[in-house]
């Protein structure tokens, strides 16, 4: 694997943990365990120690059928966490789709952009261009409240490969830089369970046919429920195997709720090879 570059960091050339830190009241599988600073920053210094590569921070709920969040209160759940967590010595992302978030995020020092909407908002382009952060370039069919309204799709590998290649052309055409690009086939975003895995097994072809590296997000998710039959509070052994699934198939970051068990899990994967 390659050196990575995110900012002011240089990652190890190894699969990646990336922490999720969602300060909302909604999210499915941890809303509101992490919603006062106080908190969210203890969740973040704890996911440090067990190792993370990345601290996810998102504000506003993906989940399927989640409304939109008003601007304002979405910089009033974020700013303060990515503020704290400027100087943790951790590389910090931010889950939004907002230009106006990602300009003042990147003001804070954030590291990467996690884009759901892969950019596609009016101005979100113009907010990263200047920056130096990496930008993950998400696929999701239609929106968080109407995605998983009988998603179709002609051949669905195909159909988001062809979705995240005009985005990276949009964002390169733009001036960005290929290096600072990562691409997420967006897990539970617009997909059956079908497709989910269908998606997952693809992962090596969606790195050879775009040529940029690729972010997985499967933990806690209903693919995992629906394989296992578990809730979302009991997935935590099927969402380990779904990482390392990922990884197998080409993942280079895999971004999850349960990060100790998660870094062990890679870290004997990766002796096995």
């Amino acid at each position: 694997m390659p050196q990575i570059h995110f900012g002011r960091f240089n990652l190890p050339p190894r699969p990646l943990v990336m922490g999720i830190l969602n300060v909302t009241p909604d999210s499915f599988s941890d809303g509101g365990q992490h919603h006062s600073l106080e908190y969210a920053v203890s969740h973040a210094e704890r996911m440090v120690g067990e190792g993370v590569d990345i601290i996810d921070v998102g504000g506003e709920s993906s989940r399927p059928g989640a409304p939109a969040l008003p601007l304002e209160e979405e910089l009033r759940r974020v700013l303060p966490v990515l503020y704290a967590l400027r100087d943790s010595g951790t590389p910090v992302s931010v889950d939004t789709y907002k230009p106006t978030v990602m300009r003042e995020a990147i003001l804070a020092g954030v590291d990467m952009i996690n884009d759901i909407n892969a950019f596609r908002a009016p101005g979100a382009i113009d907010a990263v261009r200047g920056s130096d952060c990496a930008l993950c370039i998400m696929h999701m069919l239609d929106n968080p409240a109407t995605m998983q309204h009988n998603p179709a799709y002609g051949d669905v590998v195909a159909d988001v490969v062809a979705f995240l290649r005009e985005r990276v052309e949009a964002l390169t055409a733009a001036g960005i830089e290929r290096e600072r690009l990562w691409i997420d086939p967006g897990f539970g975003f617009g997909k059956t369970v079908e497709h989910n895995y269908a998606l997952l097994k693809a992962g090596r072809r969606l790195v050879a046919e775009l040529g940029l590296p690729l972010l997985a997000g499967v933990s806690r998710k209903s693919m995992i429920g629906a394989v296992t039959g578990k809730p979302v509070e009991q997935r935590l052994a099927g969402s380990i195997g779904g990482a390392l699934a990922a990884v197998a198939h080409g993942a280079q970051i895999v971004r999850v709720h349960d990060v100790a068990e998660t870094v062990d899990a890679l870290k004997v994967w990766q002796a096995a090879q």
